[in-house]
C-alpha cells in the first residue's frame, strides 16, 4: 500500500472472531485500523494490541451498529483522532438466530435485521463520503452461505433473510457507486471456526457440517481475513457487486 489509509472494522470484540483476526491482518499490511464493537473495552484492548504488535495507528471504540446516533458518534471520534483518510469499511458485526421459525418472535426478527442489515447500511453511509472525497474506497460486507442456500449451517430463517438483504444491498450500492470508483462486495462465508460457533453448536452438528464440505474442514478466521484484505486492496479495483463464496466447496453456484 503506497499511501496509508484507515480501515473501519465492526465486530472486533470476540477473542477468536473474524473481526479481530481481520484487524490484525490489515494492521500487518500497514493500514491504520479503527476497530468498533458493542463491547467498547474489548475494542480498545484490540487497538492497543495493534499498535504494540504492528506499529500502526489504531483506535478502538464502542458502537451499536443498529443505532444511528451511536454510529455517528463513532464517526465523530474517528474524525477527531487525526487518522489517515478512510479507505475501507468492513461490515463484520452480526448476530445469528438458531431458533426454529415458529419459535421466533418479532423482537428477534427485528434485532437480527437491525444488526446484520441495518447496521451494514448505517456504518457504510457514515464513512462513505470520506472515501468518495478521498478518491479511493472499498466496502466489504459480511454475508453468509446461509443466505444463498437457505440456512443449513447454524443461523435459521431470520439470519438467512438478513444476510440475503446484505447481498442485495451490496449489489445495488455497487451499481450506484460505480462512477465514483468505490467498490462494494460481499463475502458469503460457510462455517467458520469462531467463538460464536464454539459456544452455540454441538460436536455432532459440527461433524455433520464438516462432512458436507469438500475441503474437509471449516474455514479459519485467517481464511476470511485474507479475503477481506484482497477485496480492500488496490489489486481488486475492478471487482465490484460480487458475492465471494468462502465455503470450502459446500455451496457451488
Amino acid at each position: 500500500m503506497t499511501t496509508q489509509r484507515t480501515v473501519i472494522i465492526t465486530g472486533v470484540g470476540a477473542e477468536r472472531g473474524i473481526g479481530r483476526a481481520t484487524a490484525h491482518r490489515f494492521a500487518r499490511d500497514g493500514w491504520a485500523v479503527v476497530g468498533l464493537d458493542l463491547d467498547g473495552p474489548a475494542a480498545e484492548k484490540l487497538a492497543a494490541e495493534l499498535g504494540e504488535r504492528h506499529g500502526v495507528p489504531a483506535l478502538g471504540g464502542q458502537v451499536d451498529v443498529a443505532d444511528e446516533a451511536s454510529v455517528l458518534a463513532a464517526r465523530a471520534d474517528v474524525a477527531a483522532a487525526g487518522l489517515p483518510l478512510v479507505g475501507a469499511v468492513l461490515n463484520i458485526a452480526g448476530i445469528t438466530s438458531p431458533v426454529p421459525f415458529l419459535d421466533t418472535t418479532l423482537e428477534l426478527w427485528n434485532r437480527v435485521f437491525a444488526v446484520n442489515a441495518t447496521g451494514t447500511y448505517l456504518v457504510t453511509k457514515a464513512f462513505l463520503p470520506e472515501m468518495i472525497e478521498g478518491g479511493f474506497g472499498r466496502v466489504v460486507n459480511m454475508s453468509s452461505v446461509s443466505a444463498q442456500q437457505g440456512g443449513g449451517v447454524f443461523g435459521k430463517t431470520p439470519y438467512s433473510s438478513a444476510k440475503a438483504a446484505v447481498i442485495g444491498f451490496t449489489r445495488s450500492l455497487a451499481r450506484e457507486l460505480g462512477p465514483t470508483g468505490i467498490t462494494v462486495n460481499a463475502i458469503a462465508a460457510g462455517a467458520v471456526d469462531t467463538d460464536i460457533r464454539a459456544h452455540g453448536t454441538t460436536p455432532e452438528l459440527e461433524a455433520s457440517i464438516v462432512a458436507g464440505v469438500p475441503l474437509g474442514r471449516q474455514a479459519t478466521v485467517a481464511d476470511v481475513a485474507a479475503l477481506f484484505a484482497f477485496l480492500a486492496s488496490e489489486d481488486a479495483g475492478y471487482i465490484t457487486g460480487t458475492t465471494q463464496n468462502l465455503n470450502g466447496g459446500s455451496y457451488i453456484a
